[in-house]
């Protein structure tokens, strides 16, 4: 079929042929990211079918779809399978870019209690002022007493949370995103596919998207992935891997069953597939569920950040990685130089040691237990069951863009992330996430819970 035969003839998308060069996937590529991102294609859009674009355009099909494939792995647009191809939400950006407003009540970066930042202080002032300080201070990346020992102290930390294993399965990364780059290099290539939750952790989609990796999104509901979905996702789509928060899922505060845990377990197993189980929030696992490591441990590559549990400016997560995987891993890392700064290693160690991070743990959980209760006094109906959370999940009224609202909310003090921000394929009805753990007093948080209230009659 000839262009001008397509001249009266409704379509989402008609790029313009003579702005195609050679390659003309990677242009084709480059002219549909560029009407995303300039809003010209707006979310949700079904674009055209791939062999009527092709047709339209006069070009292989092949190279359509090899322009489709390269938007999908950078998050542009995702398929549904029996209905089509449709843009998806604006990329989400590392939050790192997030900017701070001085101006504004902070529920959206998750600042996990840094009220209690005296305690690390204080454990830091005692180390500075120590004999063999010094030390802290050299690098030697064969320092492998120093390294041992740091992994036994990771090892007995890890046993709190059930996870058994021995000290050469351990990598001591530099915080949490670290210890994810060390996986993509090692596992994955551009155009693998990893089934996600549809809500996931922002820092992985961008993560993913640098490294051409495509994300699966899958259904979930309050028990977490459904098993339905991932057998049909599974018959459609050859997944290599699952990355999985089974613990308070960062936005939704969805936990996993320990019943669905091993519903996934036997799935992935039988799958031949691997798992990212991202632990960063096990210190708040109200019902002691066991992790996957303890299920499948040969299937899973394990990260526990410490982030969260005690303190942000500690970039400190423990890696468990399978015995048939380690060398890889090891390798990898060591090309990395991914070692911890002695300093680092040596206040988290004393803080473990001394009992110090229960201390923490404990209290955080005290101040989260409150801060939760208060919440559920202003939005009941979407309180989360567990009662430590460090953020909520709060429905937007449908047909509300969740960014429209964060820019409406920031105008009105109070800084907040969408839904869209964590998205991965297609939604119909946004969300926030509220970071109750952010504010410096309970009474910030409720000042921002009260404007948040005001606001969503609003819209």
């Amino acid at each position: 079929m000839s262009i001008n035969s397509f001249e009266n003839y409704p379509m989402t998308w008609k790029p313009d042929r003579n702005l195609l060069k050679t390659p003309l996937y990677f242009h084709l590529a480059q002219l549909l990211e560029q009407d995303i991102r300039a809003g010209r294609l707006s979310f949700g859009t079904q674009l055209p079918p791939q062999r009527e674009l092709a047709d339209f355009l006069d070009i292989n099909l092949s190279t359509v779809t090899r322009a489709f494939k390269i938007c999908m792995q950078k998050g542009l647009i995702h398929a549904v399978i029996g209905k089509g191809t449709f843009v998806s939400s604006q990329p989400p950006l590392p939050l790192s870019s997030f900017k701070k407003d001085e101006t504004c009540i902070r529920l959206s970066v998750l600042c996990s209690y840094y009220q209690l930042n005296h305690i690390v202080s204080d454990v830091s002032r005692k180390l500075m002022q120590s004999q063999s300080v010094d030390q802290l201070f050299e690098f030697d990346a064969s320092q492998t007493e120093q390294e041992q020992k740091q992994k036994l102290t990771a090892q007995n930390w890890l046993q709190k949370f059930q996870v058994q294993t021995s000290v050469n399965n351990i990598l001591l990364t530099d915080g949490t995103q670290n210890a994810l780059v060390i996986a993509f290099l090692t596992l994955f290539k551009a155009g693998d596919k990893i089934g996600v939750d549809t809500f996931t952790y922002t820092n992985f989609i961008a993560l993913a998207n640098q490294f051409q990796i495509e994300l699966v999104p899958l259904k979930s509901d309050k028990e977490g992935i459904l098993i339905q979905d991932l057998v049909k996702t599974l018959k459609q789509q050859k997944l290599k891997a699952l990355y999985l928060v089974p613990t308070s899922n960062n936005p939704t505060t969805v936990s996993l069953s320990l019943k669905r845990r091993r519903q996934l377990a036997e799935l992935i197993v039988k799958n031949h597939l691997l798992l990212i189980e991202d632990d960063t929030y096990a210190f708040i696992n109200a019902k002691n569920t066991p992790p996957f490591v303890q299920l499948i441990p040969q299937h899973t590559i394990y990260i526990h950040g410490l982030s969260k549990s005690l303190f942000a400016g500690l970039r400190v997560a423990y890696m468990v990685v399978p015995s048939h995987l380690q060398p890889q891993f090891t390798k990898t890392a060591d090309t990395l130089n991914t070692h911890i700064p002695l300093l680092d290693a040596n206040i988290v160690s004393e803080l473990i040691v001394s009992g110090k991070a229960d201390e923490v743990i404990e209290r955080k959980k005290a101040l989260a237990k409150e801060r939760n209760a208060l919440y559920r006094q202003y939005f009941p109906n979407s309180a989360a069951a567990n009662p430590y959370v460090l953020f909520q999940w709060l429905p937007l009224p449908e047909h509300i863009n969740g960014y429209d609202f964060e820019e409406l909310a920031n105008k009105n003090g109070v800084e907040i992330l969408c839904a869209e921000r964590f998205l991965v394929g297609g939604v119909e009805q946004s969300a926030l996430r509220v970071a109750t753990c952010s504010p410096d007093t309970t009474e910030e948080l409720e000042q921002g819970l009260k404007l948040l209230k005001k606001l969503l009659p609003l819209v």
